[in-house]
Protein backbone atom coordinates (compact mmCIF):
# COMPACT_ATOMS: atom_id res chain seq x y z
CA UNK A 1 0.00 0.00 0.00
CA UNK A 2 1.51 3.33 -1.03
CA UNK A 3 1.40 6.67 0.74
CA UNK A 4 -0.44 8.08 -2.28
CA UNK A 5 -3.17 5.45 -1.99
CA UNK A 6 -3.64 5.92 1.75
CA UNK A 7 -3.65 9.70 1.39
CA UNK A 8 -6.26 9.55 -1.36
CA UNK A 9 -8.41 7.14 0.68
CA UNK A 10 -8.22 9.38 3.74
CA UNK A 11 -9.08 12.46 1.68
CA UNK A 12 -12.09 10.70 0.11
CA UNK A 13 -13.31 9.50 3.52
CA UNK A 14 -13.00 12.98 5.01
CA UNK A 15 -14.80 14.56 2.07
CA UNK A 16 -17.70 12.11 2.17
CA UNK A 17 -18.12 11.70 5.95
CA UNK A 18 -17.25 15.17 7.34
CA UNK A 19 -16.00 13.90 10.73
CA UNK A 20 -15.92 16.30 13.68
CA UNK A 21 -12.64 17.96 14.66
CA UNK A 22 -10.78 15.98 17.26
CA UNK A 23 -11.67 12.59 15.83
CA UNK A 24 -8.95 10.08 16.76
CA UNK A 25 -7.37 8.31 13.80
CA UNK A 26 -5.49 5.19 14.94
CA UNK A 27 -3.08 3.34 12.69
CA UNK A 28 -0.01 1.18 12.85
CA UNK A 29 3.37 2.77 12.31
CA UNK A 30 3.45 1.93 8.61
CA UNK A 31 5.55 4.34 6.54
CA UNK A 32 2.50 5.40 4.53
CA UNK A 33 0.76 6.59 7.72
CA UNK A 34 3.88 8.38 8.97
CA UNK A 35 4.43 10.16 5.64
CA UNK A 36 4.49 13.94 5.75
CA UNK A 37 1.65 14.41 3.25
CA UNK A 38 -0.61 12.00 5.15
CA UNK A 39 0.08 13.75 8.45
CA UNK A 40 -0.65 17.14 6.85
CA UNK A 41 -4.08 15.91 5.70
CA UNK A 42 -4.80 14.72 9.25
CA UNK A 43 -3.65 17.98 10.80
CA UNK A 44 -5.60 20.19 8.37
CA UNK A 45 -8.73 18.11 8.97
CA UNK A 46 -8.49 18.39 12.75
CA UNK A 47 -7.83 14.69 13.27
CA UNK A 48 -5.81 13.52 16.25
CA UNK A 49 -3.19 10.92 15.42
CA UNK A 50 -2.87 7.75 17.46
CA UNK A 51 -0.17 5.17 16.74
CA UNK A 52 1.23 2.15 18.46
CA UNK A 53 4.52 2.58 20.27
CA UNK A 54 7.58 1.82 18.19
CA UNK A 55 8.55 -1.81 18.41
CA UNK A 56 5.58 -2.93 20.51
CA UNK A 57 3.41 -5.22 18.40
CA UNK A 58 1.05 -5.85 21.33
CA UNK A 59 -0.28 -2.27 21.37
CA UNK A 60 -2.64 -2.94 18.50
CA UNK A 61 -3.69 -6.47 19.52
CA UNK A 62 -6.95 -5.47 21.30
CA UNK A 63 -8.15 -3.50 18.24
CA UNK A 64 -7.21 -6.32 15.87
CA UNK A 65 -9.26 -8.72 18.01
CA UNK A 66 -12.19 -6.26 18.08
CA UNK A 67 -12.22 -5.72 14.30
CA UNK A 68 -11.76 -9.43 13.63
CA UNK A 69 -14.73 -10.27 15.85
CA UNK A 70 -16.91 -7.51 14.38
CA UNK A 71 -16.07 -8.58 10.83
CA UNK A 72 -16.67 -12.23 11.59
CA UNK A 73 -20.00 -11.67 13.35
CA UNK A 74 -21.36 -9.12 10.89
CA UNK A 75 -20.31 -10.92 7.71
CA UNK A 76 -20.58 -14.59 8.68
CA UNK A 77 -24.22 -14.86 7.61
CA UNK A 78 -23.89 -12.77 4.43
CA UNK A 79 -23.70 -14.43 1.00
CA UNK A 80 -21.61 -12.38 -1.42
CA UNK A 81 -22.50 -12.22 -5.11
CA UNK A 82 -18.96 -12.81 -6.31
CA UNK A 83 -15.71 -14.34 -5.13
CA UNK A 84 -13.92 -11.01 -5.69
CA UNK A 85 -16.20 -9.18 -3.27
CA UNK A 86 -15.94 -12.01 -0.78
CA UNK A 87 -12.15 -11.90 -0.98
CA UNK A 88 -12.14 -8.14 -0.47
CA UNK A 89 -13.89 -8.67 2.85
CA UNK A 90 -11.54 -11.49 3.77
CA UNK A 91 -14.31 -14.09 3.68
CA UNK A 92 -13.21 -17.08 1.65
CA UNK A 93 -15.33 -20.18 2.23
Amino acid sequence: MTKELTGKALFMALRSQHPPAGLIHHSARGSQYCAYDYRVIQEQSGLKTSMSRKGNCYDNAPMEIFWGTLKNESLSHYRFKSRDISSAYGKTD
